[in-house]
């Protein structure tokens, strides 16, 4: 067969450990075979954005603004330990805080469902979808280690040099503080986004936060969620027959454990971190979820919302066997050639990337899956296959459906 053409790049950000090795096998062995692949690289490894003090993540995401769509491979966030590993100039923030923070985006996180990984909270019967905000809060935040007593203060001041300050604490002896902020018109993005996303998919949005406790800083999510609603969404949701509701985050966690699913669920930036993860793996695995940057503008970004599995890494570089899952990436990959497809009217490449999604779920239906899914799995005599067998298993029932 002729290989699918492409118009428009994708942009492709490389990232680091076991998912960079998995990220050239799924080309190798699932893309490059079937399609003209275009792509505007950008390696984004930690050694790379080292050597290029981290201009190359500034780079990947303005390149993403350029041509509206990207696949993004799992990256290192550097801590104390990784400086060391690596030699670096500096501890480089996270790839991902920079390139949310460029794009203004909100992500959007569900879980991949197959047969034979039963969720682990027995109520679930459909995906929850989680909508986190993706600016701000303590992925900006300011911090400092208070020596001995003293007062801390917010400070304010305005254009004019005047200022307006809040007492944080009287500190009596040593301590720590941490200053937040976030922007109205970045969560007026992410309430547009998260209404949007409710009317595309034709699901309930539910929203929480912890306002009775931040009278302001949580209370302003919520108003602005309010007014946006009831000023520009109310009349749709009604006519789509779907509801929107504001509730405190202690009460979404009790109802989202007694619920049934099928909704999405939206949360500030930490909250969404947190929540996603804990929902992928009460679905089965961190390594099945699919994980979707939308923008204001239109712009997509793809990534897996896992880790770069570094105790798999390590034992790849002994020359161990190791049995990776590449779900979540290889949907990360689907997910933006589907929306290259429909940008650029390829029907093509849409239905290659639902038919690659078709073959990955089938090829753990049928029974072959990798260690993690196996320990889990509610399917007898199942086959556990290594990481380059699992994809390779996945192209042959590829194959026998093109």
């Amino acid at each position: 067969m002729d290989k699918i053409k492409m118009t428009t790049p994708l942009v492709e950000m490389d990232g680091d450990e076991m998912t960079r090795i998995l990220w050239k096998m799924i080309k190798d062995e699932l893309l490059l075979p079937f399609i003209d692949l275009k792509t505007e690289y950008y390696d984004l490894g930690l050694e790379y954005r080292d050597q290029t003090n981290d201009q190359v993540t500034i780079d990947s995401a303005m390149a993403t603004k350029k041509y509206g769509v990207a696949v993004k491979c799992a990256t290192i966030t550097p801590n104390a330990a990784r400086v060391k590993e690596y030699n670096l100039k500096e501890m480089w923030k996270s790839p991902n805080g920079t390139i949310r923070a460029i794009l203004d985006g909100t992500v959007f996180r569900a879980p991949i469902v197959v047969k034979g990984i039963e969720p682990t909270v027995r109520t679930w019967k459909k995906p929850i979808t989680i909508a986190r905000h993706a600016y701000g809060d303590v992925y900006k935040a300011t911090e400092m280690k208070i020596p001995a007593a003293g007062k801390a203060e917010l400070v304010y001041t305005n254009e004019n040099g005047e200022e307006t300050r809040e007492l944080i604490h009287q500190f009596e002896g040593p301590g720590i503080i941490q200053g937040q902020h976030n922007i109205c018109a970045s969560i007026e993005s992410f309430a547009k986004a998260c209404f949007n996303y409710a009317l595309d998919t034709h699901q309930d949005l539910w929203f929480a936060t912890k306002d009775t406790i931040s009278k302001k800083y949580d209370h302003t999510f919520k108003d602005i969620f309010q007014e946006i609603f009831d000023a520009e969404y109310k009349e749709k949701f009604d006519a789509a027959g779907i509801e929107y509701f504001y509730t405190l985050i202690d009460d979404a966690v009790a109802r989202v454990i007694r619920s049934e699913g099928g909704y999405i669920w939206a949360c500030k930036n930490y909250d969404g971190d947190v929540m996603s993860d804990m929902v992928a793996t009460a679905f089965g695995s961190l390594a099945m979820m699919t994980s979707v940057l939308v923008a204001p503008d239109g712009t997509y970004e793809y990534e897996a919302a896992h880790g770069t599995v570094q105790r798999h890494y390590y034992k790849y570089l002994k020359g161990e066997e190791t049995s990776t899952n590449s779900v979540a990436t290889i949907f990360a990959w689907t997910g933006a050639l589907r929306k290259r497809g429909e940008l650029d009217n390829i029907p093509e490449l849409q239905l290659f990337a639902d038919k690659l999604e078709k073959a990955t779920i089938d090829t753990i239906e049928n029974g072959t899956m990798t260690k993690d899914l196996a320990l889990i799995t509610t399917m007898k005599d199942v086959t556990v296959a290594n990481s380059e067998e699992f994809i390779k298993a996945i192209r042959k029932t590829l194959e026998a459906s093109l």
